[in-house]
């Protein structure tokens, strides 16, 4: 027999939405054959794409999608929170009260006497109060599994607040200066080893200037990345209406149809 479904008392009500989204969950868990058999690990990867297609809404500027990943990430919040309860870990009302207490002993200038008068002022407490909650370091925050690019920036970012940061745009750009002239050098040697090294520094100070120009190094290569394949896209697309195969063009025609891309964008 089919199960009714779990809704709110009263649907104006934030609390009475959120138990009945929560009761469909722990349903669902009861009930689905798919639900019932995941575990955190068979959805960990879920979570990182949800968080990409939310990422990917708000660069759009698509609020009807934003609207429905938002959804999809809290399922994922309520989800993980309900597998941990049944093995008797936390339950959700533990994460709530968590990230609440967190948030209040973190802005200390709100709820507190501390005075914050500007952005990066509550940056250095933020961080100030990590390491009195026990942190080692103050780039043990900063997951490994993020984009490389992403995760230079957010060390650089905490760095930064700390006062460990480059103190003019210039110095910035006189380290990029470096990096290159090392590179080159070490491609001329063809010392493979160094080579991936040093290319590796002159990305790292790459992210450094676009963070000291307020630019975001991840979020700008993906839309390079994006504008090359709508660009590739129109080639592949003209080839194929002339009925040619790209391998059979020159570089030539080619570079011609990626320019007239260029100009219809």
């Amino acid at each position: 027999m089919p199960h009714p479904v779990p809704t709110p008392k009263d649907p104006n009500l934030l609390n009475e939405q959120f138990d009945a989204f929560v009761a469909i969950v722990r349903l669902l868990r009861r009930e689905c054959p798919w639900d019932r058999q995941q575990t955190h690990e068979s959805i960990a990867h879920l979570l990182i794409e949800e968080s990409y297609e939310t990422l990917e809404a708000i660069e759009t500027g698509n609020d009807t999608e934003f609207k429905k990943e938002l959804g999809d990430l809290l399922l994922h919040v309520v989800m993980h929170s309900v597998l941990a309860e049944e093995r008797n870990a936390f339950t959700l009302r533990d994460v709530i009260k968590y990230v609440s207490q967190k948030l209040v002993a973190r802005h200390p200038h709100v709820f507190g006497d501390v005075i914050a008068s500007n952005p990066t002022q509550v940056m250095q407490n933020w961080e100030r109060i990590k390491l009195q909650e026990g942190r080692g370091s103050i780039l043990e925050g900063v997951p490994r599994r993020l984009p490389a690019l992403l995760r230079a920036q957010r060390m650089q970012d905490k760095a930064a607040n700390v006062g460990f940061d480059w103190r003019s745009v210039g110095d910035v750009w006189a380290k990029v200066h470096e990096e290159l002239s090392e590179l080159y050098r070490a491609a001329e040697e063809r010392d493979l080893a160094a080579l991936e090294e040093e290319f590796g520094d002159f990305l790292f100070a790459l992210v450094n200037l676009a963070r000291h120009w307020g630019i975001i190094a991840e979020t700008a290569l993906q839309r390079t990345n994006e504008k090359f394949l709508q660009r590739f896209q129109y080639i592949e697309e003209k080839a194929r209406q002339q009925g040619q195969l790209l391998k059979t063009l020159t570089l030539e025609e080619m570079d011609e149809m990626w320019n007239s891309a260029k100009q219809n964008e």
